[in-house]
């Protein structure tokens, strides 16, 4: 084996740590400074054109939120939360997550759930899946954790060598390949399957108290799976089965649903939880946060044109509205600039005008000074001033105060979560594990043999068994078990 060589930037500079993005102080927000991290997520986003880097397979829906709890406004003074009865207009897209355009819609994969509410305040964009946790928690290794996934830049396919090789050096995804390769992992309806928030984010309540939440979108039509056969003839039949399924029920005038549900934290708990809460790795078990619910997403009507409102729709994290905001989570972090600059880079500067992505919920629109660009189609400001502040009576800013605050220490560079009294990587894949019916479990085991026994690197299944052994040793020694049969 050679000897490794240094990993450099574009411009030839050392890297001194491709595992952890630069912070603002332990479990601080990430820094603008950082230029491997924007260089990296930056040139990621201009990989592919003019399909989507991941989510490329989708498909969307409008509806409405209208809210059933009247408690909602003690964590947040978010106006679309403010009274029971209060509707606000949605559109959510459905995604897989690796596959190109023309991939099969229900295979193996994690899928995207992303939300777009059309408040009176402006867009909100909860851009989460139907997981509640990720492969991740530091953004910094999404373009390598993507690339181990998509195609092989030889073979032009998908090779488990490359799969597991990266899970094997990054022990965190161990509660995430759990959670994939187990039944939920291949969805048999896109109306069947939960979406979650995956990330924590911060409320803030008229009385400038904030709390920790994590969303949760709870299918009320029933959770259906298919089997690894089932999912494998299904794509072969029909390679947009989801995307049928979805649009001839909702044609057929029936109207899926979903209970948003949130497990809400006082921000003074956060430092003394027993897992960091801020990492996207793990979960809030319901024990300790239960969950609450807060109102009901429904779908009634499929877009008219595909291209114009499914393929050309942009979810951007960062796209929040008073009463709602970001956490340090350092995927978070990461994804509030990475979303909005790959629609800037494949849509062009002006896709928050098309009309799927207009602030249609905001009387009168978007009102700001950006001008010009590719592909303006509308009278892009006429006469008014393109600058401020002005005295022609141009928008002018609010001057309230920012409330979705929280406090930084320590030095700035780069550094991981800092871990609480019962974190590991292992401790909620296991948990995961034993919460699973006999069944679930033998599907679970086959899966993954089914997969890391292609993989040709001892080294590499070596590695992967012995994370699913310190989730659980009975885990780790019927998945080596079955690789060792499976391989003869």
């Amino acid at each position: 084996m050679k000897d490794h060589e240094t990993l450099t930037t574009e411009a030839g500079a050392p890297v001194t740590d491709n595992q952890h993005s630069q912070t603002a102080g332990p479990n601080g927000p990430l820094l603008l400074q950082d230029h491997h991290l924007i260089e990296k997520l930056a040139r990621f986003n201009r990989e592919r054109i003019p399909e989507r880097v991941v989510h490329a397979v989708g498909t969307g829906a409008y509806g409405h939120f209208v809210v059933t709890n009247p408690d909602v406004p003690k964590w947040t003074k978010t106006k679309m939360f403010a009274a029971v009865g209060k509707q606000t207009d949605a559109f959510v897209r459905f995604s897989t997550v690796a596959g190109s355009k023309g991939a099969p819609d229900s295979v193996r994969d994690p899928r995207g759930f992303a939300v777009k509410f059309y408040t009176e305040d402006g867009n909100w964009d909860l851009a989460g899946n139907n997981t509640p946790i990720f492969f991740i928690r530091d953004g910094i290794k999404f373009p390598d954790f993507i690339h181990s996934q998509k195609y092989d830049p030889h073979t032009n396919r998908q090779e488990p060598d490359n799969v597991w090789d990266f899970f094997s050096h990054s022990p965190e995804a161990t509660h995430m390949f759990t959670w994939l390769f187990g039944d939920r992992g291949q969805p048999a309806s896109l109306r069947q399957m939960d979406g979650f928030g995956s990330h924590t984010f911060q409320w803030v309540n008229a009385a400038g108290e904030r709390f920790w939440v994590k969303f949760h979108f709870k299918t009320d039509q029933g959770i259906r799976c298919n089997t690894h056969e089932e999912a494998a003839r299904v794509a072969g039949a029909d390679p947009q089965a989801l995307h049928r399924e979805l649009h001839d029920a909702i044609t057929r005038g029936e109207r899926p649903s979903w209970t948003l549900k949130v497990q809400v934290m006082p921000v003074a708990e956060a430092a003394g939880y027993r897992f960091n809460p801020f990492d996207v790795t793990k979960v809030w078990p319901y024990s300790d946060y239960p969950l609450i619910e807060v109102g009901k997403l429904v779908l009634d009507r499929m877009p008219d044109n595909y291209f114009a409102e499914v393929e050309q729709s942009a979810f951007d994290p960062a796209a929040f509205v008073p009463g709602v905001g970001p956490s340090p989570d350092p995927m978070l972090q990461a994804r509030l600039f990475a979303y909005g600059d790959a629609h800037r880079y494949r849509l062009g500067i002006n896709s928050t005008r098309l009309p799927v992505n207009s602030p249609k919920g905001v009387p009168g629109g978007a009102r700001n000074y950006g001008r010009d660009g590719a592909m303006r189609f509308d009278d892009n400001g006429g006469s008014n001033a393109n600058y401020e502040p002005n005295s022609r009576g141009g928008p002018q800013q609010t001057n309230a105060a920012y409330d979705l605050t929280y406090d930084v220490t320590g030095s700035v560079g780069p550094r991981g979560l800092v871990p609480h009294r019962d974190d590991d990587d292992f401790v909620q894949a296991g948990m995961l594990y034993r919460v699973m019916t006999a069944a679930e479990r033998d599907r679970l085991v086959a899966s993954i043999a089914g997969s890391l026994s292609q993989v040709t690197r001892p080294d590499v299944i070596e590695r992967s068994i012995g994370y699913f052994r310190k989730a659980d040793a009975e885990y780790g020694e019927r998945v080596a078990a079955a690789i060792a049969a499976a391989r003869g």
